[in-house]
């Protein structure tokens, strides 16, 4: 059995798919994906739709980002929040347009059953973006930080590499989990292209809602597929560019 965590998608289903078929899924496979499914490329409701398909055929853990919550808050709400729409918003908006009412609450659903966090029985934390509660994300008093923080993946960006965990200086966030995989922070912003590992703290937000790919990682191997940079995928689109 792989255990394969999938980066940010951003719309860009067509890199997913792309992603997926080089990975070759298993039966026995599963996928987490860290979040951020929509606002960014066109196909936002139609990578919903996939998604749901998907877990019907394999086993799936969805873990919930900022931009699902946004949109399930204009969905649910009618929230029309100026900055979401600023960043990548109007491409979902547009996208659910074309969805049936029956269909809408059937995604709807999707966005409410989504995770928070997990965390597997290797003792492994999946999240979107982070956490700041020292005990971890169980005990953030506000938990959609875990969706929000950019402070965990800042914190292990700008740690001395040749600190031991045994150092008094260790980040405590740190020791918590055996491993952390994250999302939320294209690693595009450091001039990757690829899941980048920092500390104990994996990446897979390879970037698909700009200039890169979508990633998927084995996370006992470390083995990873790419699609090819989304963007070359909608070639008449800007993305969130």
């Amino acid at each position: 059995m792989r255990q394969l965590v999938i980066g940010d998608i951003h719309g860009g289903l067509r890199g997913l798919q792309q992603a997926l078929d080089r990975c070759e899924p298993k039966a026995e496979d599963v996928f987490i994906f860290v979040g951020d499914y929509v606002d960014g490329w066109s196909e936002n409701a139609e990578t919903v739709s996939f998604l749901i398909d998907f877990s019907e055929k394999y086993t799936c853990i969805f873990i919930r980002g900022n931009h699902d919550e946004l949109v399930y808050k204009f969905l649910k709400e009618g929230d029309h929040n100026p900055v979401w729409l600023q960043h990548g918003g109007e491409s979902s908006k547009a996208s659910y347009a074309k969805l049936s009412e029956a269909e809408k609450e059937k995604h709807i659903l999707f966005y409410e059953n989504l995770k928070n966090f997990h965390v597997d029985d290797a003792n492994r934390l999946y999240l979107h973006a982070g956490f700041t509660n020292l005990h971890g994300p169980h005990y953030e008093y506000y938990p959609n930080m875990v969706y929000w923080d950019r402070t965990l993946w800042e914190m292990v960006c700008a740690l001395d590499p040749n600190l031991s965990p045994d150092d008094e200086a260790y980040p405590k966030r740190l020791k918590i989990f055996k491993e952390v995989y994250i999302g939320h922070t294209p690693v595009t912003r450091i001039g990757e292209t690829v899941p980048v590992q920092k500390a104990n703290v994996w990446n897979v937000d390879t970037g698909a809602a700009f200039k890169g790919p979508v990633s998927i990682l084995d996370v006992d191997t470390k083995e990873y597929w790419q699609s090819d940079p989304v963007w070359t995928l909608y070639p008449n689109e800007k993305g969130r560019n």
